[in-house]
């Protein structure tokens, strides 16, 4: 029997996707493949990995999704247990000074990058009979939540990222793959310090990525369709 799993996460160059890569890479039997844009940070991910972790630098918002399908088949590898959207982009201005270009960039990197990677991967999720996509949202997404001015853009599209993850639970569970998301509050990170620039987060961004990694391992056991709020405060 072949118990080796296969993981891919977006925006594995800095913060939570950079730590969480890691805490996947110490998974027995276990290829993590890692996207960001930056190549640099990329082959640092890989080098503190002990070359456990295999790089593709990608822009989500500019390249063709199809071109990671046929660098996983070229690279031989035949199912993919798990997804994490992580990647995110973040614009901190007021409602009205958005532009046409930062509002697309947000639903291009935020929404229509996850929605589109998933379709092209997925023959490969399906072949792994049991499949996990995390989306990593936020809290500011969550109907209901306290919001924030200038961050109208960022949780709108996150908001669109928590409906399509109902959406998804219910058309893909035919294929036996799970779909939730993780809805997180205040981490420390470039993204939190860009929203709310001298704020302190309670959290550190390898104490969430402790969770995230569990709960892309573990979670779909308890949980489809599902927006988690993780959050110990929010700022």
């Amino acid at each position: 029997m072949d118990n080796h799993k296969t993981y891919l996460i977006t925006g594995a160059s800095s913060g939570i996707g950079y730590e969480t890569a890691l805490k996947l890479a110490q998974e027995p039997f276990t290829t993590v493949i890692a996207l960001a844009r930056t190549t640099d940070k990329l082959q640092q991910l890989v080098q503190q990995s002990g070359g456990k972790i295999i790089m593709k630098t990608f822009d989500l918002e500019l390249e063709d999704p199809k071109s990671i399908a046929d660098f996983m088949y070229s690279s031989g590898i035949k199912s993919v247990n798990g997804i994490i959207h992580n990647a995110g982009f973040l614009v901190n201005r007021a409602f009205g000074e958005i532009s046409k270009e930062e509002l697309e960039q947000s639903y291009r990197v935020n929404v229509f990058a996850p929605f589109r990677l998933t379709q092209e991967l997925l023959p490969l999720l399906t072949a792994a009979k049991g499949a996990h996509i995390l989306h990593i949202s936020s809290v500011g997404g969550v109907q209901g939540s306290v919001k924030f001015a200038g961050l109208s853009a960022y949780s709108s599209s996150k908001g669109a990222l928590s409906v399509l993850t109902e959406c998804l639970a219910l058309e893909l569970a035919p294929a036996s793959i799970k779909v939730n998301c993780l809805a997180l509050g205040a981490v420390q990170t470039e993204m939190l310090n860009t929203a709310f620039p001298g704020y302190e987060a309670p959290l550190k961004a390898h104490e969430m990525a402790d969770f995230v990694s569990w709960f892309l391992l573990n979670g779909h056991r308890f949980f489809n369709g599902k927006i988690l709020p993780v959050a110990l405060s929010t700022p």
